[in-house]
């Protein structure tokens, strides 16, 4: 009878053992931790912003923060049939080319909902600059416009030269020495001039400087450690770029230390990583404003795989009032999306050096009566001016 009866308990125990199993497996996973091991706010992983948003408001949408599911469709239908991806324009041409190799290595990311990232002001717009940054920029523009009038490019009106004049003759202005330093991106290749007598002169995207901060495109890689965060932004075609910022409230850097993506200071308040940014270097512009920028940015894990960024913009010297943006992120798979590439450009910069070389060879050739005359030729500006910039964006955005 003992017997029996210890083997109907270990038969009852059995299915109570099976039971709870079952119910275990059947029981909803526990949600992500969103902290690290050390209990910080956990902001790791790989991230981008899954729609493409303009910087500011298009006039055709003022006063409206959000398109229609209509106007996104008909949008992302415009987009899809712009020059950069398989549905290239005709074949054997210069945007046919352009666009082979633009599907490969950039993404056209569907139409996002909001009609501006700005969300402060409310207009969605970028405040006015103020007067001084405004004369900076004409002033800039005149230089550059004085260096191509003895092309034929200014004649021709391509992109670029707009409001410049034609003048057969070399530029009076040839010799003369740079006023601002190349960092505006107010003529083709963001600070260019046609001029090739040193390095600043071939801007920033021949020195493969583009990087700025803020940037709002594509990926960016978080690693966190104990009073430390580090973000990589990969911003394609080789462009990429590591930022640390330390997490421990120490001060920021001298005023006189000056950096390229200023000196970043973190601090958290809650679940939000604040980061305020100064000491910004006068070679680096953004939007206008060049060494008195200032950036509060705020970083917020929203959810397993979303993550927020707010940034104000602050420079008095610059802008009217500051300003403010926002973008949400999505989590990638670490598995599929993984960054593996290292920040590049040319290797060596043996370009600059080929550019530089050339530059005097055109130069000796004129002298020994074997060549056209340097200063005539335009070296900066698109030679096919088949697209209007309204042809390469019919969205206004």
């Amino acid at each position: 009878m003992e017997h029996r009866f210890l083997a109907w308990m270990g038969v009852v125990v059995a299915i109570a053992v099976v039971a709870l199993a079952s119910v275990a497996c059947q029981a909803p996973k526990a949600a992500p931790s969103l902290k690290t091991s050390w209990g910080e706010p956990d902001l790791q992983g790989i991230w981008t912003d899954d729609y493409q948003t303009p910087l500011q408001r298009s006039a055709k949408y003022a006063g409206r923060e959000f398109l229609t599911d209509a106007e996104i469709a008909e949008l992302d239908k415009q987009r899809a049939s712009l020059p950069g991806n398989e549905s290239r324009t005709v074949r054997g041409t210069q945007e046919d080319v352009a666009g082979a190799y633009n599907a490969v290595f950039q993404f056209r990311k569907h139409t996002g909902r909001r009609t501006s990232l700005i969300v402060d002001p409310p207009d969605g717009r970028v405040p006015s600059l103020t007067p001084e940054v405004q004369k900076r920029q004409q002033e800039w523009r005149e230089f550059f416009l004085a260096l191509v009038q003895s092309t034929n490019t200014c004649k021709n009106k391509l992109r670029g030269c707009e409001g410049g004049k034609y003048d057969p003759k070399p530029s009076p202005r040839r010799a003369e020495p740079l006023k601002f330093y190349p960092a505006a991106n107010l003529v083709p290749g963001g600070g260019h001039i046609n001029r090739s007598d040193g390095p600043e002169e071939r801007g920033l995207s021949e020195r493969c400087l583009t990087a700025i901060l803020p940037d709002f495109t594509g990926f960016r890689q978080i690693v966190q450690s104990p009073q430390s965060v580090s973000i990589f932004y990969d911003t394609g075609q080789g462009q990429g770029w590591h930022r640390s910022i330390p997490v421990d409230g120490g001060p920021h850097l001298p005023q006189s230390i000056r950096l390229w993506w200023g000196d970043s200071r973190g601090h958290w308040e809650g679940n939000t990583l604040v980061v305020d940014v100064t000491n910004f270097s006068p070679k680096t512009e953004f939007q206008g404003s060049r060494e008195n920028l200032h950036l509060i940015e705020r970083w917020t894990r929203t959810g397993p795989d979303t993550l927020e960024y707010v940034v104000t913009m602050d420079d008095k010297m610059t802008w009217t009032k500051s300003w403010t943006v926002k973008q949400e992120y999505r989590q990638q798979s670490d598995q599929y999306n993984r960054v593996y590439k290292e920040p590049r450009c040319h290797e060596g910069n043996f370009a600059m050096i080929g550019m530089l070389s050339g530059a005097r060879a055109m130069e000796m050739a004129f002298a020994e009566g074997r060549g056209p005359d340097p200063a005539t030729i335009n070296l900066v500006t698109p030679t096919n001016s088949a697209n209007s910039p309204e042809e390469l964006d019919p969205l206004g955005q």
